[in-house]
């Protein structure tokens, strides 16, 4: 439309259009596509700033923060996912925050950690239960990302879960507890965990939900099951953050690095004050309220789904 309209490159012969016409269709050709582009600009940092939100309330909620992100992206278009990395990149948020809410602790135990032996044992115990998870989530990553990662399979494993998160709850009433702070958690309780996270490779399972399942299951206090699911999300998430963004460089480009941030930055200020509300409601609280909202929210992205939305 330029070209044909220049008047240096308009080759038939002249017509009624004066010089001011002219320039003023050059003018409109050549300012009218950038009100365009800062307009899907906005658009998508909007997304973005929404679905880092989404990322800090439910990363550590036993909801799937992956499940919600993939419906919440499918539901608002967003396009800006730079190859599918952005949904496990912005988690780094998550666990920068986690990291910061407990800094005082984990800078304590750092200190401590070349002479007593409990940090030791604590320590190793991370390591352990995130193993399993690391090694089969770095051998299939591809394979689940191109064949699971759609809302269909994030509605029916919201839906089994939130089963799950019910049963185990009216199964652990009263408990039987082993042990009552993550300090205090043993080697085969780590490993029990760190199986029950190779499940929640699947998108809608959630981590937090099956390492605090695994706890329970291996004989953790629901607060301390937790709490060990916060400690796990430095090397599980933190890792695989890193990891999944050193195997997807070639997949980012340049304009997509600031919603990378913006995610990154929004999902760890929301982090932040979530993991203070669930410490807080787990005093009075078990998990079966998550339990019924899973299930709600699986049947209604079912819905979307069969309508045609999602």
């Amino acid at each position: 439309m330029i070209d044909t309209l220049r008047p240096d490159r308009y080759h038939a012969p002249p017509c009624e259009l004066c010089n001011p016409c002219f320039l003023a269709a050059d003018l409109g050709s050549r300012h009218s596509p950038p009100k365009v582009n800062i307009m899907v600009e906005i658009a998508a940092l909007i997304k973005t700033l929404l679905l880092g939100i989404v990322e800090g309330v439910t990363e550590f909620l036993p909801v799937s923060s992956t499940g919600h992100l993939i419906a919440f992206a499918a539901i608002l278009d967003f396009q800006e996912n730079a190859g599918g990395t952005f949904e496990i990149f912005i988690q780094l948020g998550a666990v920068i925050a986690m990291a910061l809410f407990y800094r005082v602790r984990i800078i304590d135990q750092v200190r401590r950690v070349p002479t007593d032996r409990g940090i030791q044992h604590f320590w190793l115990a991370i390591i352990l239960a995130g193993i399993p998870a690391a090694a089969i989530g770095f051998l299939i990553r591809d394979a689940v990302k191109a064949t699971l990662f759609n809302p269909t399979v994030v509605a029916i494993t919201l839906i089994l879960g939130g089963i799950v998160l019910i049963l185990v709850e009216r199964r652990n009433a009263p408990p039987e507890v082993e042990a009552t702070t993550m300090e205090g958690i043993t080697f085969r309780q780590a490993i029990v965990i760190g199986f029950a996270q190779v499940v929640a490779l699947i998108p809608g399972v959630s981590r937090s939900a099956a390492s605090i399942v695994g706890g329970m299951f291996g004989g953790l206090s629901r607060q301390a099951a937790t709490e060990f699911s916060f400690f796990l999300a430095i090397p599980v998430l933190g890792g695989a953050s890193i990891a999944d963004l050193l195997l997807s460089l070639d997949e980012i480009r340049s304009d997509e690095v600031v919603y990378l941030i913006a995610g990154m930055i929004v999902s760890g200020i929301v982090a932040w004050f979530v993991i203070g509300w669930l410490l807080q409601y787990l005093r009075r609280h078990d998990f079966r309220a998550f339990g019924v909202y899973r299930i709600a929210a699986g049947v209604f992205l079912l819905i979307l789904v069969a309508i045609g939305l999602l």
